[in-house]
């Protein structure tokens, strides 16, 4: 299975949480393609502690880095207009990961299920 890392998982893993780790170890047991994109690795190097950093370049290698172009974008875009129209409330973030998980055949992987409830793709937890 194709899944795309969400910035609270990667966050999770680097910070020690169990679950995480667990999952995170699975996806190489199990044969699954775990992802990232350019938002996620920017929303946790902006709160990177220097003493993470050696564990986040090593997850990175880990991982496929994924952008999917411009029609994830109009995507994202879409459903956040239709998250407007339905007085919801979907973040230019949170509607990138899922238009490019989306574009590439990946669920989401979050801790934050709420955050992608306004999308198409398919979410898992940890």
């Amino acid at each position: 299975m194709r899944v795309m890392l969400d910035s609270t998982f990667l966050i999770d893993h680097l910070r020690g949480d169990r679950a995480a780790i667990d999952r995170f170890a699975s996806f190489f047991e199990v044969g699954d393609e775990p992802f990232v994109n350019l938002v996620g690795v920017c929303e946790v190097e902006s709160g990177l502690r220097p003493a993470e950093e050696p564990a986040f370049v090593a997850l990175l290698r880990a991982v496929e880095f994924v952008q999917a172009g411009p029609e994830a974008a109009r995507d994202a875009g879409r459903w956040r207009r239709e998250a407007i129209r339905r007085g919801g409330f979907l973040s230019v973030p949170d509607a990138l990961i899922a238009a490019e998980a989306h574009h590439v055949g990946a669920a989401v992987l979050t801790r934050n299920e709420r955050d992608f409830t306004l999308t198409p793709v398919r979410v898992l937890t940890y």
